[in-house]
């Protein structure tokens, strides 16, 4: 009997270990000490950017975004639903309406030309998603962004160390958010970050980071005394898991190799069966550089799906879906004027499965190419 192939491990080693050790043995364990510093200087320098805070998740750091833009209600967010409840929720919590646009056939990501169509003169943002760790098109959502002076908020919680053109995503629009939960490339276990180069907004996330206080102010000696001045909560991650996170993030490039070297193994398998007709492998466009976050496909057939997805299970493959739609969702389906107007999300959601990937998994399994290859040959051959 074969082993089972799980669909995702972080790779931690001895470093995170000792990182966190020498954390717990300084007696600094909270946020914004030593560790939280080194780590946050570490993003600013590699990605090129002004300014950026660790958060507790990258759910927290969209929430923070959209405070910091003073969001009031009646005003919108336009936003794929083929992402995860964060997005919107943090529209809500801002106190916005979320607005869904349709995804792209090829990337699967938020399609420019429906953006257009959903912009009225209550957007105040547009939030992209980097599906599985491959660029929107940041170049005509750029566009509109400044033809319409609306801001682009770049949720790139699947998309540390993934680029558009030569630019790191997430540093393309106003702000950009990441994810360091344990299913992402780089990990802490639960952490995130919020990055832009704009001043005032970086004063402003200070202090929606810090419950809604100057406090960081006071602890830079600019004032004699903080206290409470606007809307905040509790943002900022622990010392401990940023030591964690400094380490991780130091082996991004060799993470990101190992998972292309898995990725490729899959794509090439996989090809027969696209050239057949059956399905339809992950697309990577000239702008962008992935970071191999997800491999994925999506059959012709949506009615393949699910029974492929049995079949993947008998044979010890831990495939699986990716999000239900949230204009199809219970809570989701109050802010959707027209159900059917996302057809491609509909369509794309229903046929997409994910495969194993994590940076062991072609020295764990170095047949997992050709166990998911067999399983589909299976399938198709039977159906």
């Amino acid at each position: 009997m074969k082993t089972t192939i799980p669909f995702h491990k972080p790779y931690i080693g001895k470093e995170e270990e000792r990182a966190v050790k020498q954390v717990l043995s300084s007696g600094i364990l909270r946020g914004d000490g030593p560790a939280s510093r080194n780590t946050e200087n570490l993003i600013r320098k590699d990605l090129g950017v002004k300014y950026a805070f660790l958060t507790t998740s990258c759910t927290h750091a969209l929430e923070i975004a959209l405070l910091s833009l003073g969001l009031n209600k009646g005003d919108e967010v336009i936003m794929p639903s083929f992402t995860f409840v964060s997005s919107a929720n943090a529209a809500l919590i801002g106190g916005a309406t979320p607005v869904f646009a349709d995804i792209t056939e090829d990337t699967l990501n938020l399609d420019p030309e429906d953006v257009a169509r959903k912009i009225t003169p209550r957007t105040r943002a547009i939030i992209p998603v980097h599906y599985s760790g491959v660029a929107a098109d940041m170049g005509k959502l750029m566009d509109l962004s400044r033809s319409y002076d609306i801001p682009v908020i770049e949720d790139a919680a699947q998309a540390v160390d993934a680029w558009y053109k030569d630019r790191h995503l997430g540093t393309l629009g106003l702000m950009g958010c990441y994810s360091f939960h344990d299913t992402k490339n780089i990990t802490c276990g639960e952490g995130g970050a919020i990055v832009t180069n704009d001043a005032g907004l970086a004063r402003q996330i200070e202090i929606v980071r810090e419950k809604g206080t100057n406090r960081t102010a006071f602890l830079r000696g600019e004032i004699d005394r903080y206290t409470w001045i606007d809307r905040g909560s509790s943002y900022i991650l622990s010392d401990i898991l940023a030591s964690l996170l400094e380490v991780q993030w130091n082996k991004r490039i060799k993470i990101r190799q190992l998972r292309e070297y898995a990725w490729q193994f899959y794509h090439q398998a996989l090809e027969p069966f696209e050239l057949n007709e059956q399905l339809r492998r992950p697309v990577i466009p000239v702008y962008a550089e992935s970071n191999y976050h997800t491999y994925y496909f999506v059959t012709n057939r949506t009615k393949d799906r699910d029974p492929l997805l049995e079949s993947f299970r008998k044979a010890g493959i831990s495939a699986t879906f990716h999000y239900i739609p949230l204009h199809s969702s219970p809570f989701g389906k109050t802010f959707v004027r027209n159900p059917n107007e996302l057809p491609r999300t509909d369509r794309l959601s229903a046929s997409l499965i994910r495969l194993p990937l994590y940076p062991a998994l072609h020295q764990e399994h170095p047949d997992h190419a050709e166990r998911a290859a067999g399983v589909l040959s299976s399938y198709f051959q039977n159906r």
